[in-house]
């Protein structure tokens, strides 16, 4: 019974997602003037398992365009011809055509078939008009054997019964091999023979991006003489799968194509065909640069990379989503039954609060593991940005030099997606106003090159991301211009680091002219207002001359919070700890009251303004006095505040429920959790409570 193939598109519709995004970091690394061959290699090996993974599913078109890009990679990578940046820049456009192509048959997204074709054309275009050179002294590699070396090793490999289609693709795989013929087993099973100088590491390896390693039978046996293709097409109805071999694409649905396609008239350069598929993908590249999934980084064909396979499995998020929910109730019911039995007896009740301190523990570590799953590298979004840095930089005529740091700090899968956007209008400013020109720099004995640089490293429960560049830094004289004349409540003595956020203000831009990078004054305080809602603080630190760098602050998680439990009458909230300075009871000399403006509370030599919480909810507090209650000095985005409640109660986690979806936004009210007696406590935006 044949396989129902569709059910694994998902699969390969990853699968294709990350060797794209990897062929792309790969192209960017590149060195025109010496590549290194692994690189080309590796470059090569994702092209061709795209290549196979579209044919297996029968995506034609796909595996068209592949064909295409392989050809030519090939050629570079054995130094039939040198690569030059023009190659490159092909390169990634036809990631990009592959990327639209893979949207149309995921998302039903439209593909341009005009600009596809272009492609085609254009590396065909480059394979003709490329210089030959002497091919440079090789890497012995048991896929760059010579045709007239003698295999040192014959194998079998043996698998369950498959479709047609994948015996057709797993002998174009194997034939990269060394030679293989196919013979049939006695239970009517398809076999291989292969002959070849590789290990099965290198068998199992290339072959795992079609079966499941587990399913493969490898025995070494001796040196076997591989028929000719007449002699295997008598005997057994089909011969060889060479990988230039054209199938029946009416029969198969699928194929590899000739390269040379008289369906392509070379009428234009391939300069001019870059130039009108750039503009044609310009547009739909924009729109999928922010939704990219995840996963990226996984290098095909590497030895080992069936190992991995073997190590993971791939689970819908809505299934971790569910998870942690149970877990957030698991929580919940094990704080219910810690306070019931925090009354008992511990003498007559020994065993059973040490069952409960026992649950406790482990409750806590089934809570760090499940919320682990749901931690993300920062490479997911670091990734996203050199191509982006390059396109823009070459736009503007600028030359950028981009590095990233701690792409291996993990963050909340849930803040990493909703960080990207705010991430790409920073590092976008910084190429577009904060580097700049090169012959400017050039002339303020600067290299041509500006740096810009993205961070991320992990401080206390928080994660720390930074943008940064040594470009000409903000102008405070210019900010200060522009906000008088937007009529913003600004002195000329204010601190720099009060003028650097003025740029957040909405509207607010210095540019003097608007491009269609930026300029127009939208942006910035988006970016404030996004990173706000996700419990963070940004900054700025700049110097005239020197650069700009703007730090952005966020929890590691939102699904738990660290906090403290604080009452007001008889109603418990929760601040998030990492907000809370510190507390303390005042005398009545430490009080003062401003006329039309409120009562102020000094707190060592400086002035806060002092927050009565019952005031704020309109409810009956215990004590209306400050004296008689506590102070909690708060602290966030640089700002502090003193807020008036009637005691402390505790410390502790806490799972985040969300109340705006449950029912309706509450000023001042970050979320809510259920406390260990079954009530439900309301989390303050303690941001929200200081603008107040």
């Amino acid at each position: 019974m044949a396989i129902e193939m569709s059910q694994f598109y998902q699969v390969f519709f990853d699968e294709a997602e990350e060797l794209l995004a990897e062929m792309e970091k790969l192209l960017l690394a590149v060195d025109i003037s010496e590549p290194d061959m692994e690189d080309l290699n590796a470059i090569f090996r994702t092209a061709h398992s795209i290549k196979g993974g579209a044919s297996t599913f029968g995506i034609s078109d796909m595996s068209d365009v592949t064909h295409f890009l392989e050809s030519l990679l090939d050629n570079i990578r054995k130094g039939e011809m040198a690569i030059t940046a023009e190659h490159v820049d092909a390169f990634l456009i036809a990631k990009d055509i592959l990327k639209m192509q893979l949207n149309g048959h995921k998302f039903g997204a439209e593909v341009d078939q005009e600009a596809v074709a272009d492609v085609r054309m254009m590396l065909q275009s480059l394979a003709q008009n490329s210089t030959h050179i002497a091919p440079p002294p090789k890497v012995e590699s048991y896929i760059e054997k010579s045709a007239g070396e003698e295999y040192k090793k014959c194998y079998r490999i043996e698998f369950p019964k498959v479709a047609d289609a994948e015996i057709q693709t797993i002998g174009e795989e194997l034939s990269l091999l060394g030679e293989s013929a196919k013979e049939v087993l006695d239970d009517n099973r398809i076999a291989f023979v292969l002959n070849t100088n590789a290990t099965p590491d290198d068998i199992i390896a290339i072959c795992s991006f079609i079966l499941d390693p587990q399913d493969l039978f490898i025995t070494e046996i001796a040196q076997a003489r591989i028929p000719s293709r007449e002699e295997n097409e008598d005997e057994l109805g089909y011969g060889f799968f060479d990988p230039l071999d054209k199938p029946d694409e009416e029969k198969l649905g699928y194929g590899f194509f000739e390269p040379e396609n008289p369906a392509f008239a070379l009428d234009r350069s391939p300069e001019e065909i870059m130039k009108g598929v750039v503009k044609k993908i310009e547009k739909e590249h924009a729109h999928h640069v922010a939704h990219d999934d995840k996963n990226h980084g996984k290098k095909d064909g590497e030895k080992g990379a069936a190992n991995q396979e073997t190590t993971t499995i791939r689970v819908g998020i809505e299934k971790v989503d569910q998870l942690i929910n149970l877990i957030g109730e698991l929580v919940i019911t094990q704080a219910m039954l810690e306070q019931r039995s925090s009354d008992l007896d511990p003498i007559e009740h020994e065993r059973l609060l040490s069952s409960v301190g026992q649950l406790t523990r482990n409750t806590r570590d089934l809570q760090q593991a499940v919320m682990s799953i749901r931690m993300m590298p920062m490479d997911y979004v670091f990734s996203r940005f050199p191509r982006m840095v390059r396109d823009l930089a070459s736009k503007l005529g600028k030359k950028v030099e981009f590095i990233t740091y701690g792409a291996s700090t993990e963050l909340d899968k849930g803040l990493i997606e909703r960080i990207v956007d705010p991430l790409t209008h920073l590092v976008r400013n910084s190429i577009d106003h904060g580097i700049e020109m090169p012959e400017v720099r050039r002339f303020d004995g600067k290299s041509e090159a500006g740096r810009l640089s993205l961070s991320a490293s992990h401080q206390g429960g928080n994660i720390v991301i930074e943008v940064s560049d040594d470009g000409g830094g903000l102008n405070r004289e210019k900010i200060l211009a522009k906000a008088h004349e937007n009529g913003l409540p600004v002195t000329d003595n204010m601190p720099d680091a009060e003028v650097w956020q003025l740029i957040f203000a909405p509207g607010f831009s210095t540019a003097e002219v608007v491009t269609d990078v930026s300029g127009r004054g939208v942006g910035m305080d988006v970016v404030k207002r996004n990173i706000t809602n996700m419990g963070g603080v940004v900054d700025i630190r700049s110097a005239r001359g020197f650069g700009t760098t703007i730090v952005i602050s966020l929890p590691l998680t939102l699904a738990i919070l660290d906090g403290m439990s604080i009452r007001v009458g008889e109603e418990v909230y929760i601040l998030p700890l990492s907000c809370v300075v510190e507390s303390l009871q005042p005398v009545p000399d430490d009080l003062k009251d401003i006329s039309g403006k409120g009562t102020v509370i000094k707190v060592r030599d400086e002035y806060l303004p002092l927050i009565s919480l019952y005031q704020v909810f309109g409810i009956q507090p215990k004590f209306t006095n400050p004296c008689q209650g506590i102070i909690v000095i708060l602290e966030v985005e640089g700002k502090r505040a003193a807020l008036f409640i009637d005691e402390l109660v505790g410390q502790q986690q806490v799972v985040v429920k969300n109340i705006e979806s449950n029912y309706k936004k509450v000023p001042g009210v970050s979320g809510a959790t259920i406390l260990g007696d079954g009530c439900v406590a309301l989390i303050l935006d303690v941001s929200a409570l200081l603008r107040t």
